[in-house]
């Protein structure tokens, strides 16, 4: 399948998204489309999809001009888009997610559950993929429902399949499986339209790429015609510095610790500090138990056993509440279910953790909770119309800051980040990076949980590495490498 895009423009009201944009792809190649959160890659391919309708331009599919009313009939002409922030029935199974509105049945109308299941559990083994296909999508890790959400685009026989940061919550076997499935697909002419953040993966697997900001496509060229200074150039509008700051901050005395901390079922025995000043970073293989510890944490999940120390003193934490009230922030990995309240405005996300200093005789100070969010706001560059427009109008990457926004101005003084860049482009992820340095020159105790090796090592001062719900083993800054934390992760020894 043959697509053009030309000259599409798109605004929502008063909001110019789409200023004239151009995208073409061809049958068999994988075409990475580049630009920073906000840029208009999820509108644009929205508006390919049938999801939005453009103010001007045209789309031709096979030289055809034409357009599609929704996704459904983009789905059913060819075109398949997988999303970043998954399209799921938490309460059914994986099966059942899998051949939602598309069941086999028989001419009387009974569902073909051992033929679905036959096939779905071929395409699983395909895939590379073991998940029962009788659980429930709740109980799947992100990563695990990602690939589900693959494998239910393969189902369609799709000539096109739009990939948004498909990658952001696999671990690296599960992209080698994604990629080498990616290169059968092109083989029998599949094309993908691959939306990602992550440079290393553009230049392994792209043929080419096209380069979106502020609403205008800027060049697209073939990937190995350009390199990843020329690609963040482009998207940015201006060299980055060195991507991975220097921290260099004196780590002050233990700040937090954890002893002996068992749930009974995910981790046992967990032992680790973090100092004033110093970021910890947490690795790991996607299950090992690295989000389930930090839950349990933050009060989350029950805890069956362990201590809770706070400047060497026992704490108790039963609930989210409590931490919040001993001082400890979360940025949790899923920021839609359990980071935001959507349909609330960026002021009321921003404030809730501390609103209680807003607060006189049960009456909530407005003015003073708007300066303090829009402060905010201002200080961590947060791309928005307005404070009072709901969360759910902005880019993930912006959604994003506004969690770490709600934990800066809490004055959290331990901050938990659970994969705090996935789904990041290239300029917030720098952004970030510098506000974590700021907060840990600033005495605040930092744990980060990444899959991203070349960000656990770039950004931490040390790394704990959890393998089977055990720490495997603990890195010093100087003797961080991939290997080293990839030894441990997979149950070696450094």
């Amino acid at each position: 399948m043959e697509i053009q895009m030309k000259d599409i423009v798109k605004s929502f009201g008063s909001n110019k998204v789409l200023l004239g944009v151009n995208l073409d792809i061809k049958s068999g190649e994988v075409h990475a489309l580049m630009g920073e959160n906000g840029a208009g890659k999820s509108t644009l391919m929205n508006i390919l999809t049938g999801l939005h309708k453009y103010d001007s331009g045209a789309i031709y599919i096979n030289g055809e001009q034409r357009t599609f009313d929704n996704p459904k009939e983009a789905e059913e002409n060819g075109i398949s888009f997988i999303h970043q922030e998954m399209i799921t029935w938490p309460d059914l199974t994986v099966l059942e997610n899998l051949f939602m509105g598309r069941e086999m049945k028989t001419s009387w109308g009974w569902i073909k559950t051992k033929d679905m299941r036959s096939t779905a559990q071929k395409l699983f083994e395909d895939l590379g993929v073991n998940i029962d296909l009788n659980r429930e999508m709740r109980t799947l890790s992100v990563g695990q429902q990602q690939l589900v959400e693959i494998a239910k685009s393969l189902m369609s026989n799709a000539e096109v399949i739009i990939m948004d940061e498909p990658t952001a919550a696999l671990t690296e076997r599960e992209i080698s499986v994604l990629f080498d499935t990616i290169e059968k697909l092109t083989a029998k002419n599949v094309a993908i339209i691959y939306i990602s953040h992550r440079m290393e993966e553009i230049f392994a697997i792209s043929d080419r790429i096209t380069v979106m900001r502020d609403g205008v496509s800027v060049d697209t060229k073939p990937t190995a015609q350009t390199d990843n200074d020329e690609v963040v150039r482009k998207m940015v509008g201006r060299d980055l510095e060195d991507y991975y700051p220097d921290i260099e901050t004196e780590n002050g005395d233990v700040l937090f610790e954890v002893k002996d901390l068992s749930d009974g079922r995910h981790y046992k025995n967990i032992n680790f500090s973090v100092r004033q000043g110093e970021i910890l970073g947490v690795s790991g293989l996607m299950g090992a138990g690295r989000t389930e510890i930090m839950r349990g944490i933050f009060g989350m999940d029950k805890l069956a056993s362990g201590k809770l120390m706070l400047d060497g003193e026992e704490i108790t934490i039963n609930s989210p509440a409590d931490a919040i009230q001993k001082g400890i922030g979360f940025l949790t990995e899923n920021r839609k279910e359990e980071g935001l309240i959507l349909e609330d405005s960026l002021r009321e996300n921003i404030s809730l953790p501390s609103i209680n200093e807003f607060s006189r005789t049960g009456w909530i100070n407005t003015k003073e909770e708007k300066e303090f969010a829009d402060l905010l706001i201002k200080r961590l560059t947060v791309k928005t119309v307005s404070g009072e427009v709901p969360v759910s109008t902005l880019s993930g990457g912006n959604q994003q800051k506004v969690v770490l926004a709600k934990w800066i101005g809490a004055g959290s003084r331990v901050l938990i980040l659970d994969e705090p860049t996935r789904g990041v482009d290239v300029g917030a992820k720098r952004e970030i990076y510098m506000l974590m340095k700021e907060l840990a020159e600033r005495g605040v105790g930092i744990i980060m949980v990444s899959s991203d090796l070349p960000e656990i090592i770039g950004i931490s001062d040390r790394v704990i590495v959890v393998h089977e719900g055990h720490i495997a083993g603990e890195v010093e800054k100087e003797e961080l490498s991939e290997e080293k934390i990839m030894t441990l992760a997979t149950g070696g020894y450094k």
